[in-house]
């Protein structure tokens, strides 16, 4: 696997993140507990992987600059700021909500739990925000 692909391969573990963390918010609304684990089970894994790949590449790649387009480069940075800054405060939060989950502690669950998914959702959807607006904006624009 060449490390130009990793980029991609991460926005699509991100997607995948993304895609259980909405499944199993809908299974837990609509009582469907066993769906609800294996869905947030697969986002935990998708989420390590991703982390995995990323610390992978950058060690090994660097990091790529956005390039100056005034007001975008600015969202764009707003965004990865508030992405950057969730995506450490949650780890640990995931951590506590799983944790209290597979010790069937439902009360201190669902406590915790109630502000780790809306921010792993945002932490999922920035990240592929962050990957169209950096490796896929630039070519729609023609800059590379």
């Amino acid at each position: 696997m060449a490390l130009n692909n990793f980029p991609f391969i991460n926005a699509l573990l991100n997607t995948c993140s993304f895609i259980l963390l909405m499944a199993g918010y809908i299974s837990i609304k609509n009582d469907k507990k066993i769906f609800h684990r294996n869905c947030m089970v697969l986002a935990l894994i998708t989420s390590a992987c991703f982390l995995v790949f990323y610390l992978f590449y950058h060690y090994n790649f660097g990091s790529k600059r956005f390039p100056e387009l005034g007001l975008i480069k600015t969202i764009y940075l707003v965004i990865l700021f508030t992405h950057t800054i969730l995506a450490t405060a949650m780890v640990p939060m995931i951590v506590k909500t799983f944790y209290h989950a597979f010790k069937g502690q439902w009360d201190k669950h669902k406590k915790i739990a109630r502000l780790t998914l809306p921010v792993w959702i945002y932490v999922s959807f920035t990240g592929i925000l962050i990957y169209l607006m950096l490796y896929q904006l630039p070519k729609f624009l023609k800059l590379t």
